[in-house]
C-alpha cells in the first residue's frame, strides 16, 4: 500500500476538536435568560428543529433568534446567545497551540455545523487562533447544509483552496469523518488533544515537531 506525504491543509471542527463543549451549561444560561427550565429552551432549540434549520442555513439569524425568542416567550439578542455559547465551550489550548503551529504550513480551517453566530463565538473562545485562521472559520449554513453531506465538504474545500486527497479533517464525530472520507478528503476521529496528536502523527505530522 503506497504511503501518502504528508497532508498539505488542516480542517477542523471545533465542538469536540478545538474545544469542549458542554451543552447542558448553555442550555441553563438561557434557561436563565428567558426564566425558563433547561428543559423547555431544549425542547425550542433542538426537539422542534430549529437549531438544525439554522444550521442548514434554512434560517437567517434574524429568523433564528425571532423564533427563539417566541418559542421561550422572551427575545433573545445575538450576544445573549454568544454569551451562552462562548460559557459552554473550554477550549482544548495544546489542540489550539498545535493549529497555529501548523498554520504557519499549512491552510487551516474550521468547518462547524452551525449557524452564523457561532463564528463571531469561536473568535471569543479561541482568540489566539483567529489570525491564523484568517477567513476560514466556516459555519454549515453558509455552505447550504450540514456534515456529513459531500457538498458541504467539497463547498469548504473550495472556499479554503484546498484538495481534498492533500486535506486531513478531524472530528469528534464518526459520522462526519465517514461523510468527509467519502468527499475525497483524509478523515480521522479525535475527541482529546491525546487523540488528536496520535492523529497527526499517523499523517506524517510529527507532534514534537510543532
Amino acid at each position: 500500500m503506497p504511503v501518502l506525504p504528508p497532508p498539505r491543509a488542516l480542517l477542523l471542527d471545533f465542538d469536540g476538536v478545538l474545544a469542549q463543549y458542554a451543552r447542558p451549561i448553555r442550555l441553563a444560561r438561557l434557561g436563565e435568560h428567558a426564566g425558563r427550565p433547561a428543559a423547555e429552551v431544549h425542547a425550542a432549540l433542538f426537539a422542534s428543529g430549529l437549531e438544525a434549520a439554522y444550521d442548514g442555513g434554512e434560517l437567517d439569524t434574524g429568523q433564528y433568534l425571532r423564533q427563539l425568542g417566541e418559542a421561550l416567550g422572551t427575545p433573545v439578542d445575538e450576544e445573549t446567545w454568544i454569551a451562552a455559547r462562548v460559557a459552554a465551550c473550554r477550549p482544548f489550548d495544546e489542540v489550539v497551540a498545535a493549529a497555529v503551529r501548523l498554520a504557519q504550513r499549512m491552510p487551516v480551517a474550521v468547518l462547524t455545523n452551525n449557524g452564523p453566530l457561532m463564528a463571531r463565538a469561536i473568535a471569543r473562545v479561541v482568540p489566539a487562533l483567529m489570525p491564523a485562521l484568517a477567513d476560514r472559520v466556516f459555519c454549515s449554513a453558509q455552505f447550504g447544509g450540514r456534515k456529513p453531506q459531500r457538498e458541504v465538504f467539497a463547498r469548504a474545500l473550495a472556499a479554503m483552496e484546498a484538495v481534498p486527497r492533500e486535506t486531513l479533517f478531524v472530528d469528534d464525530l464518526f459520522v462526519n469523518v465517514r461523510g468527509a472520507r467519502a468527499a475525497g478528503l483524509r478523515a480521522e476521529t479525535a475527541r482529546d488533544p491525546r487523540e488528536f496528536r496520535r492523529v497527526l502523527a499517523r499523517h506524517g505530522i510529527q507532534p514534537t515537531a510543532l
